[in-house]
């Protein structure tokens, strides 16, 4: 077994970014309560602690609190933000609500010798987010660093005890991949245990164990999580694997065709389900957002039941579940950002007995990895976010396959364009809009379609900013739909960020 940090989360939303953080330094980390008693820390042996940040202000009575006595364990622990608060506030030092508050981007100045800090010379700028500050430290405590007002990191380093007010976990703090080997290696004394090869083959044993020789059904979207749990499933029990792929006719160009290509050779039973006129004939007349989606999701449901049914007795259900969709299903202290439909365990109506998740504790740059070592092609594997209503989402209004021929065609002249770029943005996509616009092509008056092309900057599609592309490359690109597509008259890019947007436009 790998060494493990534990992540004790108290509502921050960065919490599976520092996980994942922590795990692409080559240590095992998982997400826990805030409040998890100091019996089940012992029980899980961690060599570290990492205390999150949080919306909440720690001097008030109902802020989320973690038991006093794991500060005298002598595991080392890191607090950020939130977790810097509660630490100094737990052991006696003072939090109170800032003349100033920081947010953004703020310089940072290392003030005494840190072993935490270690090697970081000057001024250093640093993601702040926060109104309440430390104005008084615990005994034992010192500054390691300031900014203009506040104290930006503290330590007890004869207690294992470290803070950070800032975030290194993210990109926007210079060097803070950095501060956290630095806890990780040069506090915790970590190995560097944690290596993806070794999760294969855990779950291929744990899969042959729990399943033996019996069949198991997936769902298979065509997405990167079933792409990949159906490899990983392939491998471990080769020719006990069905995969249903319900092709609802709202996938982009070709995907379809090549989903098949990919899984027709896997030692696993592949069926495709054409259901595009079944799809279609449910969404006629409806054009309000939820209500598309709800439709396709019920119906998805009814198909793979019917398609099921013909397949006789099959007693597990596998499903792509990854780590944040378990975190994000409920956590203690945190709002549920989304409740996903695989987690929670069997669905209602289905004859199953018992569900199969070999990728519920991967995150999903993971899973990525996974793929390439179970050597799906880098078009699946790297394949773009892609919404389980496919481009029903980003039709707006009604849905024909007048429109989806469009926006299909749309979609994969922009796509083709931005992967010739050698920094892509994060997440691109076409959206075909609600609305006509009078155009000019020849010598005719035109009324068409308007497409909105979409492209944003994100590290964990909670926030985003717009990808500021080229404007030869939107040029290109506007060029290429108005010209290959007679039915688009113009072309506009969208720029806004999330919040206030988000990065779908349904």
């Amino acid at each position: 077994m790998s060494e493990l940090v534990l992540v004790l989360d108290f509502g921050g939303q960065y919490k599976e970014l520092i996980a994942g953080s922590v795990r692409k330094l080559s240590v095992y980390s998982e997400i826990k309560p805030g409040d998890i008693t100091i019996d089940e820390i012992k029980k899980i042996k961690p060599i570290g602690i990492i205390l999150t940040g949080g919306p909440n202000s720690v001097y008030l009575p109902n802020s989320p609190k973690c038991d006093p006595k794991i500060f005298s364990l002598g595991i080392p622990i890191l607090g950020i933000c939130y977790g810097m608060h509660l630490m100094c506030y737990t052991l006696g030092g003072k939090v109170e609500p800032g003349d100033v508050g920081e947010y953004g981007r703020v310089p940072v100045t290392p003030v005494k010798k840190s072993k935490l800090l270690n090697g970081v010379k000057g001024h250093f700028s640093a993601l702040m987010s926060h109104g309440d500050s430390v104005t008084c430290l615990p005994d034992g405590f010192h500054t390691t660093a300031k900014t203009s007002s506040c104290i930006a990191a503290c330590e007890n380093p004869a207690k294992k005890l470290f803070s950070t007010q800032f975030h290194p976990e993210t990109k926007h703090t210079k060097g803070g991949k950095k501060i956290i080997s630095r806890f990780l290696y040069d506090i915790c004394g970590a190995k560097g245990d944690y290596k993806l090869n070794d999760y294969i083959d855990m779950q291929v044993k744990q899969v042959r164990k729990k399943v033996g020789d019996k069949k198991v059904l997936l769902a298979l979207s065509g997405g990167v999580d079933s792409s990949v749990c159906a490899s990983l499933l392939s491998k471990a029990i080769p020719g006990q694997l069905t995969c249903i792929f319900v092709d609802h006719g709202l996938m982009r160009l070709n995907e379809g065709d090549e989903i098949e290509k990919v899984f027709s050779k896997r030692n696993l039973r592949f069926i495709r389900v054409n259901a595009k006129e079944r799809f279609l004939s449910k969404l006629k007349g409806i054009s309000e957002p939820e209500a598309k989606r709800k439709m396709i999701g019920e119906e998805f449901i009814r198909v793979f039941e019917d398609e099921s049914a013909k397949l006789g007795d099959i007693p597990f259900l596998a499903q792509g579940t990854i780590y944040p969709d378990v975190v994000e299903s409920g956590g203690k202290h945190g709002a549920v950002i989304k409740s996903h439909h695989n987690v929670g365990g069997l669905p209602e109506g289905l004859n199953f007995t018992a569900v199969v998740e070999p990728l519920s504790g991967l995150f999903k740059d993971e899973v990525r990895v996974l793929g390439k070592k179970l050597d799906l092609p880098s078009s699946l594997v790297n394949r773009q976010p892609f919404p389980g209503p496919g481009l029903a989402i980003r039709v707006m209004g009604e849905i024909t396959e007048e429109k989806l021929k469009v926006l299909r065609k749309a979609d994969a002249i922009m796509r083709e364009e931005l992967d010739k770029l050698k920094r892509k943005p994060d997440q691109y996509f076409c959206v075909l809009t609600n609305t006509r616009s009078v155009g000019v092509k020849g010598d005719d008056r035109t009324y068409d379609y308007v497409i909105a092309v979409r492209a944003v900057k994100t590290d964990d599609f909670m926030t985003c900013e717009y990808a500021p592309l080229p404007h030869k490359v939107l040029s290109r690109i506007s060029s290429r739909i108005t010209s290959e597509i007679l039915s688009v008259s113009r072309v506009v890019y969208d720029i806004t960020s999330k919040p206030p947007a988000t990065i779908e436009w349904e």
